[in-house]
């Protein structure tokens, strides 16, 4: 039996690998929250893998608030680069596989062509700075980082079910339409790991693959501005949407005005079919209305 260490299982790739752990019978599970362990405790971290013996650990555990990292760096990279370091070394002493969930925000720079696993990162933020270092961490201990953007689940709090809270409250929104990016509905995330996973413990090629960096995100090119628009239409909610520049609505953190990421690599790699983001939409708001 495949045991598995989950950390931040209650997040939104969390919740959803704790839908999907039914589907993998051979998998044990273990997933875990901030309450239970805190991976910026290295003593800790370590009794749990010996005491467990872990084969693969995924790190949902984030600090995510993009705005509050700002203000709070020292927390921010407790969680997302001190943490990461002790779960990377607690999987070395144990012989586990580290997978370590990260970002779009990475990258930030002037291109208009989805990024490659090699380009250039240049974070701009508290928060993509310590993912990133987080990442370096991880890739030191010969962990697998799969970077990802825009999240959104039926589970948490995100943009989609912002967007239907004040598509129901309100007659007139502002949405940021020079933002570019994609979309990506946890649950096919989190299957997409699952299945690399699967493949590693019955194939010694697709394990000798479970190292550098690896991009998801579902399918296709949108901006915020569209990705509202397509929630609505989905919906059958009547709003004005009004779109509006990054420079009319200031935040503490920057975003990316291009995130689009290339999938080539993971799909060549492991085989992985990523569904267009339009059709995850779909699914997911099936979820919420079910």
């Amino acid at each position: 039996m495949t045991s598995i260490l989950v950390t931040g299982g209650n997040g939104q790739v969390g919740n959803e690998l704790q839908f999907l752990a039914k589907n993998y019978p051979d998998f044990k599970f273990l997933f875990t929250d901030y309450q239970e362990l805190d991976i910026t405790d290295a003593d800790a971290v370590l009794q749990a893998f010996k005491e467990h013996q872990f084969d693969f650990c995924i790190n949902c555990a984030a600090y995510t608030a993009v705005d509050k990292a700002e203000e709070d760096a020292e927390k921010a990279h407790a969680i997302n680069v001190t943490g990461v370091e002790n779960l990377a070394a607690a999987c070395e002493a144990v012989g586990a596989q580290l997978l370590q969930l990260s970002t779009d925000y990475v990258y930030h720079n002037s291109q208009n062509t989805p990024f490659k696993e090699n380009d250039t990162t240049n974070p701009q933020s508290v928060y993509a700075s310590t993912k990133l270092a987080g990442d370096e961490a991880a890739l030191a201990k010969g962990g697998m980082v799969i970077r990802t953007s825009w999240v959104y689940s039926s589970f948490g709090h995100n943009f989609v079910k912002t967007m239907l809270r004040l598509g129901a409250e309100r007659d007139k929104l502002t949405i940021i339409f020079d933002q570019i990016g994609t979309p990506t509905y946890a649950r096919p995330l989190a299957d997409a790991m699952l299945t690399i996973m699967q493949q590693a413990t019955k194939d010694s090629t697709a394990k000798a693959k479970l190292s550098g960096i690896y991009h998801y995100s579902n399918e296709g090119v949108t901006s915020w501005y569209d990705f509202a628009m397509a929630i609505f239409e989905l919906r059958n909610i009547e709003v004005n949407v009004l779109p509006i520049e990054t420079k009319d609505y200031p935040t503490p953190a920057k975003r990316p005005p291009f995130s689009v990421l290339n999938k080539g690599k993971i799909k060549e790699a492991f085989g992985i079919e990523i569904p267009y983001w339009k059709e995850s939409l779909k699914d997911c708001l099936e979820v919420l209305e079910a």
